[in-house]
């Protein structure tokens, strides 16, 4: 397969925020940041995350918080990173058992919404600021897409995706987050979530070696 097919590893392993490497201190400080948002978004949502009371939670300067963090929604789609990292570890620790990658993908995605679903004002805090996110807030918005991609990938097994594969992961992806707005907006139920990631996951199939020919 020709070199421009294959994807690097450091096209879907998330890059340090902020760009610059963190001291110790900085990191510890930017770990207090995220922990007051997320329990302030825990408590009351969207709304409930000031960033006032995030400095004050986090005992950090207000012009320290926005050096880290410009916007609430810089902050909450950060806190999103964060906790979609921490579920990447925990479901690392205790990895889907089934045959097939569809299957073992599913599970994953399933186990991460329902993690979300104990934490619903949290959940719904951190997918309305995804929803708002500008221009300016690519670099966070790409750390959750590179974080989730991650997760599937490591669900499928895979370290050397190739294009059609990442293609399918793109639109799982899609499929996951659109799936938790409509959920969180009270439009679709646990069960119907469920079906619908099913019946992405089942593109997985598609791309595997051979697919093609035996489809036909």
């Amino acid at each position: 397969m020709p070199a421009e097919s294959k994807v690097e590893a450091s096209t879907v392993r998330p890059t340090p925020s902020p760009a610059s490497p963190l001291t110790e201190r900085q990191e510890a400080r930017r770990r207090r940041i995220l922990h007051a948002c997320a329990q302030l978004a825990s408590r009351g949502g969207f709304d409930a995350v000031q960033m006032r009371e995030v400095a004050e939670s986090s005992q950090v300067a207000l012009g320290t918080l926005y050096r880290y963090f410009p916007s609430k929604v810089h902050l909450l789609v950060a806190t999103m990173q964060d906790q979609l990292e921490h579920m990447h570890g925990t479901l690392r620790k205790k990895p889907p058992a089934g045959d097939r990658a569809a299957e073992r993908v599913a599970e994953t995605l399933m186990r991460a919404f329902r993690a979300l679903q104990r934490e619903p004002h949290l959940a719904d805090a951190m997918v309305r600021a995804l929803t708002f996110a500008d221009r300016s807030v690519s670099p966070e918005v790409d750390q959750v897409s590179r974080q989730t991609t991650l997760i599937i990938l490591d669900a499928m097994g895979l370290d050397d995706p190739t294009p059609e594969q990442l293609s399918a992961v793109r639109v799982i992806e899609h499929t996951w987050h659109s799936a938790l707005i409509t959920w969180l907006s009270g439009r679709a139920s646990i069960a119907q979530v469920k079906i619908d990631i099913e019946t992405v996951c089942r593109l997985i199939d598609l791309t595997e070696p051979g697919a093609a020919h035996s489809a036909r």
